[in-house]
């Protein structure tokens, strides 16, 4: 089994070495498990726990003071399950993947999806709120209870970028899956780039990719998209997330980063915002197996 995680593109976090071990911990977490689907829903998993990363517990917050968590996964084979919006759900990711295996459809979003959730045994009604996200929601003057009052705030409170993803391939199967919790004090009800298919996320037989940065630039340049399209092309999986990212630069007004595995385990990395953290590792070598 080969895998790589990222924990979101952005700022330089404020510990960046907690935040690194946790990576490290997730990929160890999903190396422990049978099948690429496992794998990468078991690091995912790990991730939406922690509130150093935002997804699961410690989600940004949206206009409305509610927090709506949006996850996606993709196999080789292209069957995808994705979701949206989800209020109360800390493990988005599970969600995607009982979509995905469960219904014939490719997304759910909002209250049904909360219930489709439950009744697939994934916890409902939970708390995504941290300590971090009490006291910054505290501090935020009130967004004011309409659209039009909400929109006003925005120009001011709108921001940040941060998701958790990983792909793992075992040489047979390939699955790439993200998760997030949006973006900062997105106006109630957006929907960003993580759970829109070759945006957040994408897989093919040539390799996967997961997404992260600004949303809405992600999803205007089907950034997870392009960079498996490169690997099909015969791009590296290093050049291939450099070339998207170089492309994404020149057409975009945000910053991205995106992770790449190949079918044969090789990964690659690439980012144009201040950093992005990523841990990689497989069965035999047990510490990262990013390309350079």
């Amino acid at each position: 089994m080969q895998l790589i995680a990222h924990g979101g593109a952005g700022s330089s976090p404020e510990h960046p070495r907690r935040r690194q071990r946790r990576l490290d911990a997730a990929v160890d977490a999903g190396l422990r498990v049978d099948t690429p689907m496992d794998a990468v829903c078991e690091t995912i998993r790990v991730l939406e726990s922690d509130p150093a990363f935002n997804a699961g517990v410690g989600s940004a917050v949206q206009s409305d003071g509610r927090i709506r968590t949006d996850a996606g996964i993709m196999t080789d084979d292209r069957q995808c399950g994705a979701v949206a919006g989800l209020d109360g759900v800390v493990h988005a990711i599970d969600a995607a993947r009982a979509v995905l295996e469960e219904t014939p459809h490719v997304t759910l979003a909002g209250d049904p999806a909360v219930e489709f959730a439950a009744a697939h045994s994934i916890e409902t009604d939970l708390d995504c709120w941290s300590d971090r996200t009490r006291q910054r929601w505290r501090d935020a003057v009130s967004p004011g209870s309409t659209v039009t009052e909400q929109l006003e705030w925005l120009d001011e409170h709108f921001g940040g970028h941060d998701t958790v993803g990983a792909v793992a391939t075992d040489g047979d199967a390939l699955v790439a899956g993200t998760s997030t919790g949006g973006r900062w004090a997105a106006l109630a009800g957006r929907v960003g780039d993580v759970p829109q298919i070759g945006a957040g996320f994408y897989a093919s037989e040539a390799g996967g990719a997961s997404a992260t940065g600004a949303g809405e630039d992600i999803a205007r340049e089907a950034l997870a998209r392009r960079a498996v399209e490169l690997l099909e092309d015969g791009y590296s999986p290093h050049d291939a997330a450099q070339q998207a990212i170089d492309t994404f630069g020149r057409q975009a007004d945000g910053t991205a980063g995106v992770i790449v595995l190949d079918q044969e385990g090789t990964a690659g990395e690439a980012f144009d915002s201040p950093a992005m953290q990523t841990a990689g590792a497989s069965r035999s070598a047990p510490r990262r197996c990013v390309e350079k």
